[in-house]
């Protein structure tokens, strides 16, 4: 075991969640105890960790014989996140819910959820969407690089960095791919970006899109809560939705987002989301024509179908007008999901 400033500062992450290995177990603290900076990481990613665990608790009955432990434990821990900006704090309270959903996994791990992936491949490929964004804040990969031919577009880059990731996984236990995820989760969540909307102003590109790094976490957010609600679902279990304004953050991002995707040729379309907001209405497509038609979806409805858990012509809606320029909205939206 080195004890050299790099090599500890490599380990600050599983030293946080207490997953050192017996032979690392000294050298890490004596190392704090001689670097000020180490010491300051050390303690803002275990703070991190502490806030995102949350109180634990056994499964509870709900009389029908269905347990009730993962909903008590993620409403008990969503609202204990850290002391974050407001962009990051959805981010943050996915992680803690999906903390309190994993420990519903012991013994049924390789529980099919969504794609090809069981519930071990599912976090191994969390582990892999977070990257982007943790390699440009500054963090280190927790998986042995990928090699990238040169040419290679962001969509065939992602799908072999995933597969890599999750190949890499398989050969370590679930335990092992939770605590690496849950690590750089904390350390995204300890990034000056996370606290700091100033910093986190600055736009950059990932997986295709140009965005500013505060919209990237909300991404993030966004990707984790719907792979959460694939698990559950797997699980036979109910995961709540994000709280009321973490949703709504993740609606209007995925407005722009979809805005964007649209352009200004398309039929213009008078969208709503219904609820929580009485100006959650926007106008896509095209500025120079009449509107054609008006649709209308739930909050969490939209972003299951921007998420790629609905197929266009089965979510639910509201709609008149031209059925063409809806069905164009609808396909676009669902179009978006890279998940």
């Amino acid at each position: 075991m080195t004890t050299d400033h790099d090599g500890v500062r490599e380990l600050l992450g599983a030293w946080a969640f207490g997953a050192l290995r017996p032979e690392e177990e000294k050298a890490v603290p004596r190392h704090l105890a001689e670097c000020e900076s180490c010491a300051a990481e050390a303690e803002r990613l275990r703070e991190t960790v502490r806030l995102l665990d949350g109180p634990r608790g056994t499964a509870m009955s709900n009389g029908s014989g269905e347990s009730e432990g993962v909903l008590a434990l993620a409403l008990r821990a969503r609202p204990a996140v850290p002391q974050v900006a407001a962009h990051a704090a959805p981010y943050a309270a996915t992680v803690a819910g999906l903390q309190a959903l994993v420990r519903e996994l012991d013994g049924r791990w390789s529980t099919p959820v969504v794609h090809d992936w069981d519930a071990h491949a599912t976090l191994a490929h969390l582990l892999a969407a977070d990257e982007p964004l943790a390699l440009r804040l500054g963090l280190d990969a927790r998986v042995p690089a990928s090699p990238v031919p040169e040419g290679t577009s962001w969509e065939e880059a992602w799908s072999a960095r995933t597969a890599d990731v999750i190949a890499y996984e398989r050969q370590r236990g679930p335990e092992e791919t939770v605590t690496a995820w849950a690590a750089q989760a904390a350390a995204l969540l300890a990034t000056p970006e996370a606290r700091d909307l100033e910093r986190a102003a600055l736009a950059t590109t990932l997986m295709g899109i140009r965005l500013p790094v505060a919209d990237h976490f909300l991404v993030r957010a966004f990707e984790a809560w719907i792979h959460t609600d694939d698990i559950g679902r797997a699980l036979g279990l109910a995961v709540p939705p994000p709280p009321e304004e973490h949703l709504w953050r993740l609606v209007r991002l995925a407005v722009r987002i979809l805005g964007m995707a649209l352009g200004t040729a398309a039929p213009p379309v008078l969208f709503a989301v219904a609820g929580g907001e009485s100006d959650a209405q926007w106008v896509l497509g095209s500025e120079d024509e009449p509107v054609r038609a008006e649709l209308v979806l739930e909050p969490v409805d939209f972003c299951l179908l921007v998420g790629g858990r609905y197929a266009p012509e089965e979510v639910p809606r509201g709609a008149t007008g031209d059925e063409g320029a809806v069905r164009n909205v609808l396909e676009r939206a669902a179009s978006l999901s890279w998940l």
